[in-house]
């Protein structure tokens, strides 16, 4: 994996139901699973995300996203958080997004000049 993303959990009852809900809201990314005994690092080329919604399939209804802290110990990449989602994001990646949407958004100003 040329650019892994993604959190390390602490080892815990549910580290399964949020790798199952990685999974599931990265339907297109190889999630790789590193089990170290006491932590599990979970992670994905380039970008994967994880919502509330998704979640609380898994964990219930009353789950909230600010929960997850408290069980993940670090991350590799850039963490981006809203109020419903996180998700890791290689450097590289982030820099990209970032430059194509300055380009986009001078191409907009331009058109309405």
């Amino acid at each position: 994996m040329k650019n892994p993303v993604g959190p390390v959990l602490r080892m815990g009852d549910e580290v399964e139901q949020i790798i199952a809900a990685i999974e599931d809201d990265n339907p297109d990314t190889d999630i790789e699973v590193i089990d170290r005994g006491a932590y599990v690092r979970v992670q994905g080329e380039d970008q994967i995300t994880v919502t509330q919604e998704t979640l609380r399939r898994y964990l219930g209804a009353d789950y909230e996203i600010r929960s997850f802290g408290g069980i993940m110990s670090a991350f590799s990449g850039l963490a981006i958080t809203t109020s419903d989602a996180i998700t890791w994001q290689s450097v590289a990646r982030h820099k990209a997004e970032e430059k194509a949407a300055g380009k986009k958004a001078v191409a907009e100003k331009a058109v309405t000049a």
